[in-house]
């Protein structure tokens, strides 16, 4: 193989990995956010059965001070009726401390109701925050591990960096342009494999011409379809 095509596919080795790493790098602020999405839903869901929680205990304070307010005017009815010695005004003031009481009866049942439901929501409450605690506790080790991982792939890029500069103060400066060149407009293998007279870059058949100047590897040659430089797969 002629010298400056090993040389051309370390120096590709290199960029490609330092591309892929590149990709990785960038994937990590999108893992944290994620991680932190993770950790704020799990806050939210916490923090939304607090406030339930207070509600039902705001709207059950107000059924006890609903009560406690009929049961004075029971209080105050049942005072009158005993002050009063007209039947029909006894008979009306009776029927009102009735209708209170039913009331209080009433009041008394969704007082029950919200106390069940209060129940319910210290249960599913308590059980939220340990999901919480165990969500915190692995979004912390995860994040963590990104932070070891950004800095392994910020060393490993550095390292490979440094082996591409080698590599690349090797090969002559014309030819190191013209694949840097390819190398940006291709997206991918620059160097590639002749394989049955086949580039494997661009998948078309090159000239007889073109294969034998591969095959002897006696020089520089590129692909007429899609200017990737040639090697000898043989």
């Amino acid at each position: 193989m002629y010298p400056e095509l090993e040389q051309l596919l370390v120096l590709q080795d290199r960029e490609q990995k330092i591309r892929q790493i590149h990709i990785e790098i960038e994937t990590v602020p999108l893992q944290r956010k994620s991680l932190a999405a993770q950790l704020a839903a799990s806050m939210a869901g916490v923090e939304a059965l607090k406030q339930k929680s207070r509600r039902v205990e705001m709207d059950r304070k107000k059924l006890e001070l609903d009560v406690g307010t009929r049961a004075e005017t029971i209080s105050r009815l049942k005072t009158q009726q005993y002050q009063t010695r007209k039947n029909d005004e006894f008979q009306a003031i009776g029927h009102e401390i009735e209708r209170y009481e039913n009331e209080i009866s009433k009041i008394e049942d969704d007082e029950l109701e919200l106390m069940v439901q209060a129940d319910k929501i210290k249960m599913d409450l308590s059980e939220e925050e340990k999901k919480a605690v165990g969500v915190k506790e692995s979004v912390g080790r995860q994040t963590a591990d990104l932070d070891e991982k950004a800095k392994a792939l910020e060393s490993r890029v550095e390292e490979l960096t440094r082996e591409r500069a080698e590599v690349a103060g090797k090969i002559d400066e014309d030819l190191l342009a013209r694949f840097e060149r390819l190398f940006k407009s291709k997206g991918d293998a620059v160097v590639v494999a002749l394989e049955h007279e086949v580039c494997t870059g661009c998948h078309m058949k090159v000239t007889a011409q073109t294969a034998h100047r591969v095959k002897a590897g006696r020089e520089i040659v590129s692909c007429e379809n899609c200017g990737r430089i040639l090697y000898d797969a043989a």
